[in-house]
């Protein structure tokens, strides 16, 4: 697992800036840049939006009594997607871009509900009865 993260931090710099350094070469230095910071406004006028949104999903959600699990999943990839869209880059911004697909999102946390383990409780069972625990007392005054 150490190996794949280096590789990440590594490797996806170098794809990126192989990347600019491409796109730069087609249709310049200067466009290039403002391309890159056009994608970091744009992103993160649709991550505040889609966030806003969320929030008040949320709100009524807890208004309700409900407990807004997914909801927070959902919050959680609209951060990395915002994440994404900040940094530097055309793969990240393509990423970024992706996470902020709606359907997407709610097919990527079914992904990750449907393969991440269940937590265990102990629940009641016929071994399982009330705890008890026995001791003697005395009271002095």
């Amino acid at each position: 697992m150490p190996l794949i993260i280096l590789a990440l931090f590594i490797g996806l710099p170098l794809i990126e800036l192989y990347f600019l350094i491409q796109v730069g070469g087609e249709i310049g230095a200067l466009p290039t840049i403002a391309l890159s910071i056009l994608t970091a406004i744009i992103g993160t006028w649709l991550v505040r939006l889609q966030g806003f949104g969320l929030l008040l999903r949320v709100r009524e959600m807890m208004d309700r009594g409900e407990v807004p699990a997914l909801e927070v999943m959902d919050g959680a990839l609209i951060l990395a997607a915002g994440l994404f869209l900040l940094l530097p880059g055309f793969m990240t911004d393509a990423l970024g871009f992706l996470l902020l697909v709606p359907p997407l999102r709610r097919w990527v946390i079914a992904r990750f509900v449907r393969v991440a383990p269940a937590p265990r409780y102990p629940g009641p069972g016929p071994d399982r009865g009330p705890r008890v625990i026995e001791g003697d007392y005395r009271r002095e005054d």
